[in-house]
């Protein structure tokens, strides 16, 4: 694996290192929220409707506010960010100390937590490209993949055994901590100033509210008629809306494996143990010309990986193996989609961009949270998670037949991302 631009560029590395200390402590809110919510009503709707009640705040926040990002000291919205993302994780400690706090409270401080948490996101992905050299995003955004699949591991492996061990309080609290350090490691970083644009323009001239609209789809717009750029979304999306099945973790913890808080957060891990594997020995992915046509074959093998959890029945090394298979595909599939997209956006678009990526990347399990809950609730857990790998196998197949262009793009070719 390549570390160069975490020896060679020192602000690349301290926002790595930030980004990884925020979501590892993320992690364990994640299955926290989960967690409580199915203690809490025993309905796997309801932890399915988690995923609805942070999609709202995360589309509000990461469409409406992605002009600011190319507007903006982006190192001063990032801290913003995550100064919010604290005070949600403050917002469900607090209500914790309750053995039985009103539903409300932990689903309006999960809905904080996606808000400011995706806007932290779309801050950091527009800053990356312009912390490394072109030569180094490629790699660049391969450790990204690697330190957020590790925080995935860990942060899930973690949250689970301290709710065990220790409880709900202390898992918000491990949250609150590693924001307190993130904060403090954004003030070593120098000052992200973006460069001259119409959105500054906008918003220096008081016409935010006129025309900032116009800048908020502008991204939209963008993709019109880019229709390989706007497959890689689609691609994503059914992926993660067909065959992400983590609300079923917790129902499935106790009805399929007999288990605790522990096995919700083996689940959660699993995938990303297999995505760091996968992230891990890319070190083949920058030699891959037809990047379209991995990102179809990427998606069909998570497709795969879902469908052979869903059927490993009380199996638990088998469902995690799967797990993790469907997590190497979808690293491999993140990398490609990733570097199709920048390489392909001018940089004073790329806070606008970045809303559209994060509302997809982080929008799309939020609402696979919501299809996978209401779907067990009218058949079964199970019957959910195989129906779900078989619509994304199914899925992106078709769109690489409407979208022939997306596989035949490749990277040595500028041409092809017009086809």
């Amino acid at each position: 694996m390549d570390t160069t631009p975490l020896r060679a560029a020192r602000d690349f590395r301290l926002l790595w290192l930030a980004e990884m200390v925020s979501e590892a402590g993320s992690q364990i809110t994640l299955v926290a929220l989960y967690v409580q919510v199915y203690a809490i009503t025993d309905s796997v709707a309801a932890v399915g409707l988690i995923g609805l009640v942070q999609f709202i705040p995360l589309a509000l926040t990461t469409l409406v506010l992605s002009p600011v990002i190319d507007t903006y000291d982006r190192r001063k919205l990032l801290l913003i960010g995550q100064i919010g993302q604290a005070g949600a994780a403050v917002v469900l400690l607090v209500a914790s100390f309750s053995d039985r706090p009103p539903l409300e409270i932990i689903y309006l401080g999960g809905a904080l937590v996606a808000g400011f948490g995706g806007f932290s996101l779309a801050v950091r992905s527009a800053m990356t490209p312009n912390l490394v050299t072109p030569e180094q995003l490629p790699a660049a955004l391969t450790l990204n993949q690697v330190m957020w699949n590790t925080c995935l591991i860990f942060g899930p492996a973690i949250g689970g055994i301290v709710i065990d061990q220790f409880g709900l309080v202390w898992a918000y609290g491990i949250d609150v901590a590693t924001f307190s350090f993130t904060i403090l490691v954004c003030f070593l970083i120098h000052p992200q100033l973006p460069i001259k644009t119409d959105a500054i323009e906008i918003i220096s001239n008081n016409n935010f509210i006129k025309k900032g609209w116009d800048q908020v789809f502008e991204g939209f717009r963008f993709l019109r008629g880019r229709k390989i750029l706007q497959a890689t979304f689609y691609a994503d999306l059914i992926a993660m809306v067909f065959g992400m099945p983590r609300a079923l973790f917790p129902v499935l913890a106790v009805t399929q494996f007999d288990s605790n808080s522990t096995i919700v957060g083996l689940l959660f891990a699993a995938v990303s143990v297999g995505a760091l594997i996968g992230a891990l020995s890319s070190g083949w992915v920058s030699r891959v010309k037809r990047q379209g046509l991995a990102v179809v074959w990427s998606i069909v093998i998570w497709g795969i990986g879902i469908v052979g959890f869903g059927v490993s029945g009380s199996a638990l090394g088998l469902a995690l193996f799967f797990l993790a298979l469907a997590g190497a595909a979808d690293v491999i599939s993140a990398v490609f989609r990733n570097t199709i997209l920048q390489v392909n956006v001018p940089d004073d678009l790329r806070g606008r961009m970045s809303g559209v990526h994060i509302l997809v990347v982080a929008g799309g399990p939020r609402i696979g949270d919501v299809e996978a809950g209401l779907v067990a609730a009218l058949t079964s857990p199970t019957i959910s998670v195989i129906t779900g790998g078989l619509a994304c196998i199914v899925g992106v197949l078709v769109l690489a037949v409407k979208v022939p262009g997306l596989v035949r793009y490749r990277s040595d070719d500028p041409k092809s991302i017009d086809a």
